[in-house]
């Protein structure tokens, strides 16, 4: 019996290392004083983008390994780009077989080779040496095209969450901090919304605790629009052998927005430290953010507030969390104390004006589609990632051919 045949690989594949298949080249060093962030070349360090430039190092599309600090880490740029020092890269002039490298390359545990225990590095010599199987150019083309599709999905959901996100927070800014058509009333200016809405909005501002603000609206404590209800400390809910149970979600989880290799807690808790897609989820200690949760089921862990209310919509505590955040971040920086975090009397602290129940509703229809279209584009991604990783492994490993 032929090795290959051991390895269950189809005969059309073959046997090879990583420095016949895809030999490393070294990133170039490009401070941050000497980019051009005005550019539209990304700049890629181990860990992804870390900014852009103006003049690109590869000339088409480019697979960028992680050399120094997030070492064996493998992205990918569809266009010329520059990666950085901490880097090795691939290039070459077809997108397909570029992009399959990065699939290979992903697939074998190079973030598992590093060799440094003080800055964590990757051998370039060692890398070469690891072994790997590849389908003849055809068949990698076409698994790149496979998998390619659902990553490109991703980055377009991805890239319109940015804009959806961008579009909500500048019109809550408007209505909610500049009021612009409080102003624009005021001044004798054009409507610039839709003529029902518009006539909803007072014509003049009145003093108040925070200062003028538009005639008729109220001031609320942040706690008073919303219900923040802290985590759990998870360790003490384990799961048992056999029973129900459900990722943990720490901040690290809530950083990533995915629970992938975390800990696991009984499924047995209070339904309100239970999160799902669309909840807002605050991290009131450490790094502190808040996010719409949207990385499926899960239980929510000490120092994490789950935020809702029966009385006012998702959009208007989130934003207003949000508007709130510098200010909390600088009173857990504060370096007179070692906090760290914030405490309950901050979001009594935290005032937010608060419009007519018909403009609140009439402002719903708006940015709550903007909020719902943004959740299930990013549920969508998670469902496609799972695919992509659940297909990758099988198709460069041989295990599931595809049609030529």
């Amino acid at each position: 019996m032929t090795q290959q045949q051991q390895n269950n690989l189809p005969n059309e594949w073959h046997e090879t290392t990583v420095g016949e298949f895809a030999p490393f080249t070294y990133g170039k060093s490009l401070r941050s004083k000497d980019r051009n962030p005005a550019g539209n070349v990304p700049v890629f360090g181990s860990n992804g983008i870390v900014g852009y430039h103006d003049t690109a190092l590869t000339d088409g599309p480019t697979v960028i390994i992680g050399r120094k600090g997030t070492a064996g880490a493998v992205h990918y740029s569809p266009v010329p780009c520059w990666p950085i020092d901490t880097t090795f890269f691939i290039t070459g002039d077809d997108p397909h077989l570029i992009r399959f490298k990065h699939y290979a390359l992903g697939s074998i545990g190079l973030p598992d080779m590093n060799t440094d225990s003080a800055v964590p590095g990757l051998n370039r010599n060692a890398a070469h040496a690891r072994e790997l199987h590849i389908p003849p150019l055809p068949e990698q083309r076409r698994i790149a095209e496979i998998l390619g599709t659902l990553d490109d999905k991703i980055e377009l959901n991805r890239r319109m969450n940015e804009t959806l996100d961008e579009m909500a927070r500048a019109m809550f800014k408007d209505w909610f901090v500049d009021f612009g058509p409080v102003r624009a009333k005021m001044e004798g200016r054009a409507p610039y919304l839709p003529d029902e809405m518009w006539s909803l909005f007072p014509d003049k501002l009145a003093d108040s605790e925070l200062g003028e603000i538009p005639d008729g609206w109220e001031v609320k404590a942040l706690d008073e629009i919303a219900n923040f209800r802290n985590g759990l400390a998870l360790q003490k809910f384990r799961p048992k052998e056999n029973e129900d149970r459900l990722p943990v979600v720490k901040i690290a989880q809530l950083r990533s927005g995915h629970t992938k290799d975390g800990p696991w807690a009984s499924a047995d808790i209070t339904p309100e430290c239970i999160i799902d897609d669309g909840d807002v989820v605050f991290a009131w200690s450490g790094s502190l953010m808040v996010k719409v949760w949207c990385g499926g089921q899960g239980a929510l862990n000490q120092h994490l507030f789950k935020v809702t209310s029966a009385e006012y919509p998702k959009w208007l505590y989130f934003h207003y969390t949000h508007h709130h955040m510098p200010e909390f971040q600088r009173i857990a920086a504060d370096k007179t104390t070692t906090m760290g975090h914030i405490k309950r009397h901050h979001l009594s602290d935290a005032k937010c004006v608060i419009p007519s129940r018909d403009l609140l509703f009439a402002m719903d229809g708006i940015l709550d589609d903007l909020l719902s279209r943004g959740i299930a584009a990013s549920v969508e991604s998670r469902t496609l990632a799972a695919m992509r990783d659940t297909l990758l492994p099988k198709l460069v490993s041989g295990e599931v051919r595809v049609n030529i």
